[in-house]
């Protein structure tokens, strides 16, 4: 807590450090969170992780954001948050005697220029991968649900983008750089000059009446880590570097006071891993429905993907609902606080030809959170 006081008094001073200084913006984010997990079934065959089954956990999580406008168009965008990766979205939970520690990390930082019918911009790019999960069923193919990418991967990743209007809609093109790994993503051929892992993401936003259509395409061009499933069909801490690629779209539509959103993406792989390493084939599909009235807002994600390992086909079923209603305690020009109770249920089975797995895991959460 000192070093995040540390960094907002240094931006305090920043912003007013000279007349002729851009104005810094600072906003932010504090929550406490109380979860309690269960588990059921045959949960230890999958990668479930977290506390111990039926107990109580205490959680709590600080972001800073900085914005400034530099002028005529161009700007610069930071959060500033935890980043232990032994907790998911930056949670940090209470340990023995409160000896946790907090570090801070420039989560994610851009800059670039906004123009009237363009945009760019490039560094830590935020994926909002939340609303989205485009990335989710690429990069975690054999359980891509319950936003591995938002609590896993910080919803960024380093990059440049550009955005034309193109029609009565957006295209934006996102090179991503995946990883930077080229002493182990070299083949038999010798080392190359791109042989970091680089992926293209490009998005089309338009709106059609009163629905918003936003088909999308990501490709992994060169061999990158993505998740994957060893024979057994359990996932493994292995990344094996390979090049799939994913399509689908995601579709709004409003419905009285309601907000309704649909998705469908779907993913295929096949390839050989560099080095003499294992031939990973794999497909598989994403489908979403997702619903907001009022203060409440739940959705509901369906995955469905194969391995195809040269023996028996592994059959991954994945079924996920998210739940929660906002409370609204205080709110004013200046900041809010809300409490927001949330259900979490992850369910999954695997069929390999000779065994059947069932796992499934609930989490139901009491968040109280101050944004100012």
């Amino acid at each position: 807590m000192k070093k995040m006081l540390s960094l907002a008094a240094m931006f305090a001073v920043l912003a007013y450090a000279s007349p002729a200084s851009a104005e810094l913006k600072l906003s932010g984010d504090a929550s406490v969170r109380l979860r309690d997990v269960s588990y059921f079934g045959d949960a230890d065959q999958f990668s479930f992780t977290g506390s111990a089954d039926d107990d109580v956990v205490y959680q709590y999580r600080v972001r800073l954001n900085a914005a400034a406008d530099l002028g005529n168009g161009y700007f610069f965008k930071a959060l500033v948050m935890n980043e232990d990766r032994n907790y998911a979205g930056g949670w940090q939970s209470v340990r023995h005697g409160n000896t946790e520690t907090i570090s801070l990390d420039i989560s994610n930082f851009y800059f670039g220029r906004m123009l009237e019918n363009s945009h760019w911009m490039v560094g830590r790019l935020p994926l909002n991968s939340f609303d989205n999960p485009i990335f989710d069923l690429t990069l975690y193919p054999a359980q891509p649900l319950a936003n591995p990418v938002y609590n896993i991967n910080f919803d960024r990743v380093f990059g440049g983008n550009y955005g034309v209007k193109l029609g009565n809609g957006m295209l934006n093109a996102t090179l991503c750089v995946l990883d930077n790994d080229s002493h182990n993503n070299t083949s038999a051929d010798g080392d190359g000059l791109f042989n970091d892992g680089y992926a293209l993401h490009l998005d089309y936003k338009v709106n059609v009446g009163n629905v918003t259509l936003e088909p999308q395409f990501l490709s992994v061009l060169t061999n990158s880590d993505i998740w994957y499933q060893d024979i057994t069909g359990r996932v493994t801490t292995l990344a094996y570097k390979v090049t799939p690629y994913t399509f689908g779209a995601l579709v709004g539509v409003p419905a009285g006071n309601a907000k309704l959103s649909f998705g469908g993406f779907y993913t295929t792989c096949d390839d050989t891993t560099p080095n003499g390493g294992p031939h990973v084939k794999y497909d598989g599909y994403l489908l979403r429905v997702k619903g907001e009235i009022g203060n409440f807002m739940a959705w509901y994600d369906y995955n469905h993907t194969t391995v195809k390992p040269g023996g028996n086909d592994i059959k991954l079923n994945n079924h996920f609902v998210w739940a929660q209603y906002k409370i609204p305690v205080y709110s004013s020009a200046m900041g809010s606080v809300t409490l927001q109770p949330t259900l979490r249920y992850l369910a999954s089975k695997r069929d390999d030809g000779f065994n059947n797995y069932s796992g499934e895991r609930l989490r139901s959460e009491l968040w109280a959170t101050v944004t100012f």
